[in-house]
């Protein structure tokens, strides 16, 4: 703490001295101590900072405030890291021999280590500002020699360097930084990157998980801002794809075993199979350590891009096979890898970096310098002559650059930056009144304003920002597998183009895919199996919303794709099918010539030639007795209007249509008038013929044929108008009755009218009670044959059926509604034909010598 409150100190003293400058033209500062860095410097004019995390991790000293603390210890050394910082080098150099690119000018550098930690990249970025020196310092007056910095690797530090950087208004180009959180401009208005943020990263890696149907997934991540940030992208992504975070763990800043192992348990308990880990290469090392350790299988990790080209840990765990991740391009930068084989302790005798690499590289052991902790005394002695070999991937790994790229990107885009800023037209300048910055004393803040609208070509690839400072959006989708050699090779299996359409920015080789622990199929990693065509999913309480039940659609309701989130209902003239996966048209129910019809239409027909033979019996024995008493001329109409009522049945039978519904109420009520009105008339003339017999009784005058005839065309008049007024108000029509069952169609005639419907039954009782009363007033008197008591038994069975017809017809279902009422219609037929007809019949044809005069007289006489 002491040691970062005094480079504070030191730091805010020269921005006041800088400040200074406009008031006094001679003026010297120093720094108030003695920086211990080791880096690459070299002069020029114009000079580029570097930071680069050249170490893993740092070992901090205590402090007490009583005394200066001495340096941190940073360990574990980065071979990767280290030629990045060469990469900068190697471009600054190549510009410098451009005659297209700044031409007669020379550029510097100024490459120092962050060990991976926030404090450090300060102190380094300070270093840079202010050089390692305790000498005149030029940051004191005028324009500043270093232009801008390309630095850092993880997003913490970068945060920290930006916000150093910004009261000079500096611009600083990182090249792995990827949170979200640097693409405030507000916040960091001088940040760039040649790295897309991980707003792109965490859209590609849901796009990755909802392409294998990964819907629950742990996430680990770093302490740090990269971390934060990432999962707070990708919860933001996912919540609308239907991907849930089974749980969600951070490493520890400060590494704990403790933690680790709480981590480790959840992520074996978990029935998430696939982890995505955020976090820089430095803080994972320890932690996939105690994942090795435990033995840990059935996980199919997916890494970020901060380590997923990571060869350190490719080769240390090799077991992480199958792993899956998306990196940042890769790029050509010619000429590098022979460049990295010309480092070497014996040309750089004097730098502890190359004689850390080396050590490194060979497993031995140099003479440390102060500020690094000591080499094992086991190992043996290097002498800085050793050669480079294949084995040394993690430094010479030239076949994809990435990281490597992206250094050199930076470099470039400074160079043509500043090319472009002394290259400016008087009159043509982005500054005020289209001026351009002095060649002779230029400002970082001017060069930033070329940096954001610098665009160039290089190896074939377009590099420019856009308004936050963030490069054009792509990534190669990395899975490690096992080369021949038993070592891990990056193999690129597909890519991510941000700047595709919406829907096209993924693109991925499935069948080149090796998954973890050497399988080629693809891990299931769901909270609950997807739910099938034909149920939905029935989320749980108080779980994610991953995690649900598959419950069977209801009757009429469907689902025909799967993990559908509720059921479709069918038309109303469709039903579920037993799968409940489509809609199939409902069975339309009506009463046909199936068994029950045809059973009902053969009574029918039977009914009417019966009732037609009888008529041909009455007809034949016309002058017989007992046809003449019984008034034949109304037993004929009776036995014409009972044929009607029979065949009438069969308009009920068969698909109704607009016709036959208007027809066959009609017809009924019509046939039934017809004949209850010729029964009627028959029981008035019965009635009369025993009232006249006595004297002074005049009343068969008004009972003759002709009043007769009237009598049965007034009664069936009034059913003929009330029929009329209903087919003209509101008629019988067929109709879809889809509410009694749902699983079918009942095609049925509404009566349009229900109180028309009810008055033409009521109407027909009316005139059945009529006849009923009548006849059973004359069931008592005189006679031989008194046609008074079949009367009465006709109506009362006429009568019965039609008020049992009432409660049949309301709660009868479908097609056997009408099938109600043709029963009705024939049973009450057949009631009237045995009761008036079957004792005529009986005599005619069986008792003849009844058949005369003198019998029926005689009775009458008695």
């Amino acid at each position: 703490m002491a040691s970062l409150l005094m480079w504070s100190l030191f730091y805010h003293v020269s921005l006041f001295e800088l400040a200074s400058t406009t008031q006094t033209t001679a003026f010297s500062c120093s720094l108030l101590g003695h920086v211990e860095m080791s880096g690459f410097l070299a002069d020029g004019d114009y000079i580029i900072g570097g930071i680069f995390p050249m170490h893993y991790r740092v070992e901090l000293p205590s402090t007490n405030y009583t005394h200066k603390p001495a340096s941190a210890q940073c360990l574990g050394f980065d071979p990767r890291s280290f030629r990045w910082a060469q990469a900068l080098r190697f471009a600054v150099e190549e510009i410098n021999q451009s005659k297209n690119l700044l031409p007669n000018l020379t550029l510097g550098y100024r490459i120092f280590d962050s060990c991976s930690t926030p404090r450090l990249a300060q102190q380094a970025a300070l270093t840079v500002l202010n050089g390692p020196e305790e000498a005149h310092n030029d940051m004191c007056s005028g324009a500043a020699p270093i232009l801008a910095v390309v630095a850092e690797s993880g997003s913490s530090q970068s945060i920290v360097v930006s916000r150093t950087l910004q009261p000079l208004r500096m611009p600083q180009i990182s090249y792995f930084s990827t949170c979200s959180c640097l693409s405030n401009r507000r916040e960091f208005p001088t940040f760039f990157r040649v790295v897309p943020n991980d707003d792109y990263q965490v859209k590609a890696i849901a796009l990755l998980l909802k392409h294998f149907g990964w819907t629950w997934v742990g996430v680990v991540t770093e302490d740090h801002a990269y971390g934060r940030f990432a999962v707070q992208g990708l919860r933001a992504v996912i919540k609308d794809m239907g991907i849930c975070l089974a749980y969600h763990e951070m490493i520890p800043k400060v590494y704990s075993r403790e933690k680790v192992l709480e981590i480790l348990d959840v992520m074996k308990s978990s029935t998430a199979r696939v982890v995505v880990i955020f976090s820089v290469e430095g803080e994972l090392y320890p932690f996939l350590k105690e994942y090795m350790d435990h033995n840990i299988t059935g996980i199919q990790l997916i890494a970020s891009e901060a380590w997923v080209t990571a060869s350190v840990i490719a080769e240390t765990y090799p077991f992480l096979t199958g792993t899956i991740g998306f990196s940042i391009r890769q790029g050509m930068v010619p000429g590098l890898g022979d460049y990295l084989l010309t480092v070497n302790p014996l040309r750089y005798p004097n730098n502890s970096l190359v004689q850390e690499l080396w050590a490194a590289l060979h497993g031995c052991s140099m003479q440390p310098p102060a500020d690094r902790s000591p080499v094992s005394p086991e190992l043996p002695s290097c002498t800085g002559s050793e050669p480079l070999l294949k084995q040394h991937s993690a430094y010479l790994n030239t076949s994809s650059f990435r990281v490597t790229y992206n250094v050199y990107k930076a470099v470039y885009a400074i160079a043509h930056s500043l090319h472009n800023l002394l290259s400016c037209e008087p009159g043509k300048g982005p500054f005020q009144n289209s001026s351009c910055a002095k060649t002779t004393s230029i400002y970082p803040w001017q060069l930033q304003q070329y940096l954001q609208d610098v665009s160039f070509t290089i190896s074939g690839e377009k590099v420019n920002f856009d308004e936050k400072g963030d490069a054009i959006p792509s990534y190669d989708l990395i899975n490690w597998q096992r080369g021949t050699a038993g070592n891990i090779e990056f193999v690129k299996v597909g890519m991510f183009d941000g700047s595709r359409d919406a829907g096209k920015e993924l693109f991925i080789q499935d069948e080149a895919i090796v998954w973890t622990g050497q399988q080629s199929e693809v891990l299931v990693s769901v909270c609950s199996d997807s739910c099938a065509p034909g149920s939905r999913k029935a989320f749980r309480r108080g779980e994610p919303l991953c995690c649900f039940d598959c419950v069977p659609c209801d009757n009429s309701k469907i689902s025909n794709q799967t993990d559908s989130i509720d059921c479709t209902p069918c038309p109303e003239d469709y039903w579920s099918n037993a799968a409940r996966t489509e809609c199939i048209l409902k069975a339309v129910e009506f009463l046909s010539h199936d068994a029950m019809g045809l059973a009902l239409t053969v009574i029918s027909i039977a009914g009417s030639c019966l009732t037609a033979a009888v008529l041909s019996v009455f007809k034949h024995h016309r002058n017989t007795p007992i046809v003449r008493v019984n008034n034949s001329e109304l037993s004929y109409f009776i036995l014409l209007s009972l044929v009607l009522c029979f065949l009438c049945a069969l308009l009920f039978v068969g698909e109704p249509t607009p016709w036959s519904c208007m027809l066959r109420h009609t017809a009924f009520s019509i046939t039934f008038s017809l004949c209850i009105s010729c029964i009627l008339g028959k029981t008035l003339v019965v009635l009369a013929a025993f009232t006249a017999t006595r004297p002074g009784n005049n009343i068969m005058k008004w009972l003759g044929p002709k009043q007769q005839r009237v009598i049965i065309f007034s009664c069936t008049l009034v059913q003929v108008v009330i029929c009329a007024v209903w087919l003209a108000a509101a008629p019988p029509f067929p109709f879809k009755n889809t509410q009694y069952s749902r699983s079918k169609i009942i095609l049925e005639c509404s009566v349009g009218s229900s109180l028309a419907f009810w008055c033409v039954l009521g109407y027909i009782g009316l005139l059945a009670c009529l006849c009923f009363v009548l006849a059973f007033l004359a069931r008592k008197l005189p006679g031989n044959f008194n046609e008074a008591k079949y009367i009465t038994f006709s109506m009362l069975i006429f009568c019965a059926v039609w008020l049992a017809f009432i409660p049949a017809y309301v709660s009868s279902p479908g097609k056997f509604t009408v099938a109600v009422e043709i029963f009705a219609i024939l049973a009450s037929s057949f009631g009237l034909l045995f009761c008036l007809f079957a004792p005529k019949c009986y005599i005619i044809l069986l008792k003849p010598e009844r058949n005369t005069k003198q019998h029926l007289m005689g009775r009458v006489i008695k």
